[in-house]
């Protein structure tokens, strides 16, 4: 607030002034009509935006699947959804309320694990055994009912021995924190609340889950045991982890056989955690203290153009039929995947892009290829195959994905019925509907028709189902922003 009696300006102070109002003037003028023609481009009319795709595909004509069909123009019906959701006030509170339950469930988890590896790291050190128990044991002395003092029942006051590699609170302290999420086509695996931790001392890492059982109920639980693990895929095979692994969007993998895993994850040998956000002021303390530098091969650069080259070739013919593209071949996988395992051969996916148009050279899908088989067992997962063409979602964006999904499917089956998808999905604040040109109903209607198109079952969504339509939408939305607004819309999220 501006004090009444404030005194006016000095004479010095409006010499000072007077050569800068002018730019000021300017500069403000030329903010205000970009600001406009922003508005202008976002916010144009439902029925505009269409056009304009009708009269881009017409001028592109490549085929039988460059035509704008109904279900395309259904599916344009949610890319309106770009205005923000609601005041900013009320927005303001919503994501504070957010930060803080997030923090409560990270310090939760932290607890947790400093509390585990505390109490079991001196009680199951090696060298608990006392000389006697180890000339016993040797000797085969030692009498029924009589174990090893590792194993005897006791708390750390009780412990008799001082062992060396005991770790501390103060080792542990220099960790990095992570959230991570499983790559999976199961609803439940991919929607668990998984937490890592890197301890800088022993370059060993844990991954927690946590769990919330109603409002007041909740569990931590151990899903990948602390230890030294190693790269089970890619370029760095065979080594060990390390702090430059550990970037958002990174990929950690593991053997899933070697760890007590719910059945439907060891169905596939390698478990795959993809890095959604990590500690930034604990990464920056830990490159400062270990002098660590992330450098990519050439290999991976080399990689990373083949893929970028690839997704341009088809980035404009799909900005406007994404959708039926995606989820189009989703289908066609899962279908012809009779084994159920997500890996189809080489002749499968050849196969797949010339029943939908997708002209490749022979030389970049070979190099493609070689790319994506690096185990060589001559079949690939499509989930990978369609991201490697098409390109995927970021993390900001997978986030409401997963968060939509979570909210419809809060028995964590992984499958929705289509019934509650339609309970749930709100057309209120639809462009159409706030003008009075179109119905809650019809536009309920025609994203459930859209949706139906690539699942299955046209009874039930199931995750990987959700994932793909999102996906194809995501190919025609420029900014992170306008794509959060088309999920937080329908689903109040």
């Amino acid at each position: 607030m501006i004090p009444e009696n404030l005194p006016s300006p000095a004479d010095r102070y409006k010499l000072k002034y007077c050569p800068y109002a002018a730019d000021v003037k300017e500069e403000y003028k030329q903010y205000s009509q970009t600001v406009v023609e922003k508005q202008k481009d976002h916010h144009q009319s439902p029925e505009a935006s269409i056009k304009v795709a009708r009269k881009e595909d017409a001028q592109l004509g490549d085929g039988p699947n460059g035509d704008l069909t109904a279900l395309d123009e259904k599916v344009l019906l949610q890319q309106c959804y770009t205005s923000k959701p609601y005041n900013m006030q009320h927005s303001i509170r919503k994501s504070e309320a957010e930060d803080v339950a997030a923090e409560r469930i990270k310090q939760a988890v932290v607890e947790q694990v400093m509390v585990d590896q505390l109490s079991r790291a001196v009680i199951s050190d090696p060298e608990q055994s006392t000389c006697a128990d180890v000339y016993k044991k040797a000797h085969g002395l030692l009498g029924l009912g009589e174990a090893p003092m590792r194993l005897r029942r006791r708390t750390l006051h009780e412990t008799k021995i001082r062992t060396k590699s005991g770790l501390t609170e103060n080792m542990l302290s220099n960790k990095l924190r992570f959230d991570s999420r499983i790559i999976s086509r199961n609803g439940r695996d991919a929607c668990r609340e998984l937490m890592g931790f890197f301890f800088a001392c022993d370059s060993s890492l844990t991954v927690y889950e946590f769990r919330q059982f109603g409002k007041n109920r909740k569990t931590v639980l151990p899903f990948i045991q602390k230890g030294i693990y190693q790269h089970q895929c890619g370029q760095r095979k065979g080594q060990a982890y390390d702090l430059s692994d550990f970037y958002v969007g990174a990929n950690l993998t593991f053997r899933s056989f070697e760890h007590n895993l719910p059945e439907s994850i060891k169905q596939n040998p390698v478990l795959t955690l993809r890095v959604i956000s990590i500690d930034e002021a604990a990464m920056d303390f830990l490159k400062a203290a270990l002098e660590v530098k992330r450098e990519c091969s050439k290999q991976v650069i080399n990689d990373d153009k083949v893929f970028k080259k690839i997704q341009g070739m088809f980035r404009e013919t799909l900005s406007k039929r994404g959708v039926r593209v995606v989820t189009g071949l989703g289908k066609y996988f899962r279908q012809v995947d009779k084994n159920k395992n997500g890996l189809l051969p080489k002749a499968a996916f050849k196969e797949a892009l010339k029943v939908f148009h997708l002209e490749m050279p022979e030389g970049d899908f070979e190099s493609l290829w070689l790319i994506l088989d690096d185990n060589k067992r001559d079949k690939v997962d499509y989930g990978e195959f369609t991201h490697a063409v098409f390109g995927e979602m970021n993390e900001y964006r997978k986030a409401f994905v997963r968060k939509a999904y979570m909210k419809l499917d809060f028995n964590k089956t992984g499958s929705v019925p289509m019934v509650d998808i339609r309970k749930c999905y709100c057309a209120k604040k639809h462009p159409l509907v706030v003008s009075g040109k179109a119905t809650e109903e019809e536009i309920t209607s025609s994203f459930l028709e859209t949706l139906g198109e690539s699942c299955s079952n046209p009874n039930e969504v199931s995750y990987s189902e959700f994932e793909d339509y999102y996906e194809g939408l995501s190919l025609g939305i420029m900014e992170d922003d306008d794509f959060a607004n088309i999920l937080r819309n329908p689903w109040g999220i």
